[in-house]
């Protein structure tokens, strides 16, 4: 268990050098933003209906679906381990830790990337299949969103789990239950969420 605790500690931070646990480097935010950018345009490739749109696509896919939520989950996150999950110092000599804001989101952007690899690359590929009408479809639409969810929740989880003054960290375990019990409930509605996304951007052309 603890040499599991320090490989993940790697993995999901830096050495903690300075009573810090986030990365200096933005290289992995810039990385990932031109990966996203890049599918975008894959999409925009292949189902838009203008250039002035596809900047729209891209620009909306770069802030909203990355940024501006990741921003918004790393901030809930920041706010409920230093809150409620923190650990109490054992005595006053003992320095008193806290999860800093860009620890937090550079989880989200950890925790983002498998998402990405599903959500945009193997979703693209069989996005003919997905956004078709019929239950096939549908069911392999909300499989693949629900795989997707549940390992960004159980890498965002791996990532507090690795610090040594948290507690209770399966609460951010919590979300996978409500995906998995939301999806039979979606599939059985008859909900496709490859389409109504597709919709929101492509509308013409789906």
């Amino acid at each position: 268990m603890h040499f599991e605790k320090n490989l993940l500690c790697f993995i999901f931070s830096s050495p903690e050098t300075k009573n810090q646990w986030a990365r200096d480097d933005p290289a992995f935010v810039v990385i990932s933003s031109l990966l996203l950018a890049v599918a975008a345009l894959a999409y925009c490739a292949a189902y838009d209906h203008s250039a002035g749109h596809a900047v729209f696509v891209v620009i909306s896919v770069l802030l909203f679906h990355f940024l501006i939520t990741g921003a918004g989950l790393a901030t809930c996150c920041w706010f409920l381990t230093n809150a409620y999950l923190r650990e109490e110092a054992p005595n006053s000599h003992v320095v008193e830790q806290r999860v800093e804001w860009l620890y937090a989101f550079d989880v989200h952007c950890n925790s983002f990337f498998p998402m990405f690899v599903m959500l945009y690359v193997i979703h693209y590929f069989l996005s003919p299949l997905l956004v078709a009408h019929g239950f096939i479809p549908v069911l392999l639409s909300n499989l693949l969103f629900m795989v997707a969810a549940s390992y960004y929740h159980y890498l965002n989880f791996l990532g507090y789990y690795v610090l040594p003054f948290l507690e209770r960290t399966t609460f951010f375990l919590y979300p996978i239950g409500l995906v998995i019990v939301l999806s039979p409930i979606l599939i059985l509605s008859g909900f496709n969420p490859s389409r109504y996304l597709m919709n929101v951007y492509f509308s013409q052309r789906v």
